[in-house]
């Protein structure tokens, strides 16, 4: 137990007081902060400032129209009413486009007795932020022209029309509590992801350890008075501790960051962030078994090979679990209960992100979430006894890729 430990501190210092180290921990927080800036800059700026123009027979419907886009203050458009248009109007409204005085026109025709239909012409194709937004405005005002050509009164027709914000509650242990599934979805997202990156990222960093000693000789070495099996042991315990250091690092500077004045204005209104402490204690428990599971994983895969080239090969092993989480992220969130979303939740490569994705959105049963817990560390063993035999014999080959033939031998030998 003391070569592990002496091990464990070695590879923890060394990796502490590198320079990676301090650069990840301050500039990945601030790469993901500048993405999320960047996503919510893009998301209220889009569509927005366009210079449009609505015709339409009708100029009560185009003024409707108008008040609708108007009403959007994220929009920011300036809108011309173009009323009652005619094919020479439509003429005259793609030439400003194709002039680029206007950036497109919205053209309505309700025939009498005939279906209503509304087009929407610009010079791009992919704007579906302003489509959205041109298509509740003519609906909208469709209801209200065809109210009021039914005698019913333009008070009586706003109180009909008004929008009803959804408000969202969760049961949870018989009580309601106020919710927001936007929030939710963003918050399961968030922790996943961050699990998930940091499992393997320090798996890999296991990997390539094990890469730069193999490739320096040093093994030959620390072998003449260190078994195998204790250094495999605390290379993984000291490059977990770095990994939880460098989470308790981020935890604690967002928990300041959550106190002061600015993170208050910027979490205002509908936006909440709620992390409960079971959250956090089921974090570190699917963290050290998720970064037990890929380390000894990409360990042992590491003593096969030569040239960090080759472990990068193996890099996409470690990406299939995530990429199927992240691809059923919508369906887990919406159907947390269903007979696939408990599947792949109990998967153990899948476990630490889906059943994270489960818990955002309902709590699942206790007995599911200690049988993630005990199926991971099943794996854990498993994969450990694997890569420990193969990683015993693997470090001190050199120059010859092994096969699966010959892995399957290293596991006979003592």
């Amino acid at each position: 137990m003391r070569d592990v430990l002496l091990i464990a501190k070695r590879e923890y210092l060394e990796q502490v007081k590198g320079r990676a180290f301090k650069v990840t921990t301050i500039l990945i927080p601030a790469v993901f902060a500048g993405l999320i800036a960047v996503m919510v800059f893009a998301g209220k700026n889009s569509g927005a400032g366009k210079h449009i123009a609505v015709a339409a027979e009708s100029p009560a419907l185009a003024g409707v129209v108008r008040d609708q886009l108007l009403a959007d203050k994220d929009a920011r458009m300036v809108v011309d009413v173009i009323a009652p248009a005619d094919a020479a109007a439509k003429a005259d409204l793609i030439a400003k486009v194709n002039g680029k005085e206007i950036d497109g026109f919205l053209w309505i025709e309700t025939p009498a007795g005939g279906a209503a239909k509304a087009e929407w012409e610009s010079r791009s194709s992919g704007d579906f932020v302003t489509e959205g937004r041109l298509t509740d405005a003519v609906n909208h005002a469709l209801v209200q022209q065809r109210l009021a050509e039914r005698g019913i009164s333009a008070g009586q027709v706003e109180t009909l029309t008004k929008r009803i914000d959804l408000t969202t509650m969760r049961i949870e242990k018989g009580k309601e509590t106020v919710s927001n599934a936007l929030n939710t979805f963003w918050a399961a997202y968030a922790m996943a992801f961050l699990l998930m990156f940091t499992v393997i990222f320090y798996g890999m960093n296991v990997g390539r350890s094990v890469i730069q000693e193999k490739t320096s000789r040093i093994f030959e070495v620390m072998l003449a008075t260190v078994k195998p099996s204790d250094m495999l042991a605390g290379k993984l315990i000291g490059i977990g501790a770095v990994g939880l250091t460098q989470l308790a690092i981020w935890g604690a500077a967002g928990a300041l960051f959550a106190s002061t004045a600015l993170a208050e204005k910027l979490l205002a209104g509908e936006f909440t962030i709620s992390i409960s402490g079971i959250d956090i204690a089921l974090f570190a428990v699917y963290f050290l078994l998720g970064y037990a599971l890929y380390s000894t994983l990409f360990a042992g895969l590491a003593a096969t090979c030569d040239t960090e080239q080759e472990l990068q090969q193996y890099a996409p092993l470690a990406a299939v679990p995530a990429w199927l989480s992240f691809g059923l992220i919508t369906y887990i969130v919406s159907n947390p209960n269903s007979v696939w979303s408990v599947a792949i939740s109990l998967f153990p490569p899948c476990a630490p992100i889906t059943m994270f994705l489960r818990m955002a959105s309902q709590f699942p049963p206790a007995w599911q979430i200690w049988a993630s817990v005990g199926l991971m560390a099943v794996s854990v063993y498993v994969v450990l006894w694997f890569s420990s035999r193969v990683y015993r014999v693997g470090i001190l080959m050199y120059g010859k890729r092994a096969t699966l033939p010959e892995m399957l031998r290293w596991l006979r030998y003592s």
